[in-house]
């Protein structure tokens, strides 16, 4: 058992750290000595250890410790959790880095910017960073599992994604306008093309579908420059089609 002056030497931390983390609950001493002073071991390097990584991963602290708290969460469970998301941020820095590069050797070669290269780094940039905010709708279990399908998911299956639901809304909206009854056999066709492109994102895993659904209800707080790809009206009217569909 170490004091908590030792512990951060050897840990690497701070002595400030220590003390916020057991103020938050976060990181608190295994025992203290008979003068009141702090003693940390192997278990509180072990919890450390989490806590740093999955604080470098973007977590914020109170979910850290939600998640850490957990009484059905053992080390195993927490270094793959930990594995998948780190897995994923390697994955978005290997795409920065070649699209950068590929800038790189391209302004070598002609001196002049090529738009189309910048382009796709303002593009993987941009869906990189759209990604970013919407995890706080997901629990840690749905992160793991959307950043272990993200390592497929290009700028180019993006593109395709987005394509097919500006096609879907535009036809929903003429629907609509048509006069159209949400159980009528056009827009349940419709419906059925709705839901096959939620799974697509899915894959029907229903943890998935809970942050989704919690995301979609804030949709009044997204960021400003998110797109909304279509109204609260579009909205409304294919959930009623979709509960008809499931009836």
């Amino acid at each position: 058992m170490l004091k908590v002056t030792e512990f951060a030497e050897r840990a690497g931390v701070t002595v400030r750290t220590l003390h916020h983390y057991d103020r938050l609950g976060l990181l608190q001493p295994s025992s203290r000595t008979s003068a009141g002073y702090r003693l940390y071991g192997e278990r509180e390097l072990a919890r450390l250890q989490q806590i740093v990584t999955l604080k470098f991963l973007g977590l914020p602290l109170k979910d850290i410790k939600r998640l850490l708290d957990r009484s059905d969460l053992n080390l195993t469970e927490t270094l793959h959790l930990q594995r998948q998301l780190l897995t994923e941020k390697r994955r978005q820095l290997n795409v920065a880095i070649q699209a950068i590069a590929e800038a790189e050797r391209s302004a070598n070669l002609s001196r002049t910017p090529d738009w189309a290269v910048l382009k796709k780094i303002i593009e993987v940039m941009d869906m990189e960073n759209n990604s970013e905010w919407t995890k706080k709708y997901y629990s840690e279990e749905a992160q793991a599992k959307v950043a272990s399908r993200a390592r497929s998911w290009t700028p180019e299956l993006q593109a395709k994604v987005s394509e097919d639901w500006q096609n879907l809304v535009r036809d929903v909206e003429a629907a609509m306008a048509a006069g159209e009854a949400p159980s009528g056999a056009k827009v349940q066709a419709l419906a059925q093309r709705w839901t096959e492109l939620v799974r697509g994102f899915t894959c029907g895993d229903p943890e998935i579908q809970k942050g989704l659904n919690k995301m979609w209800a804030d949709r009044k707080n997204w960021p400003e420059n998110q797109p909304k790809y279509f109204s609260d009206e579009v909205q409304d009217f294919m959930m009623k089609a979709i509960t008809g569909m499931k009836k």
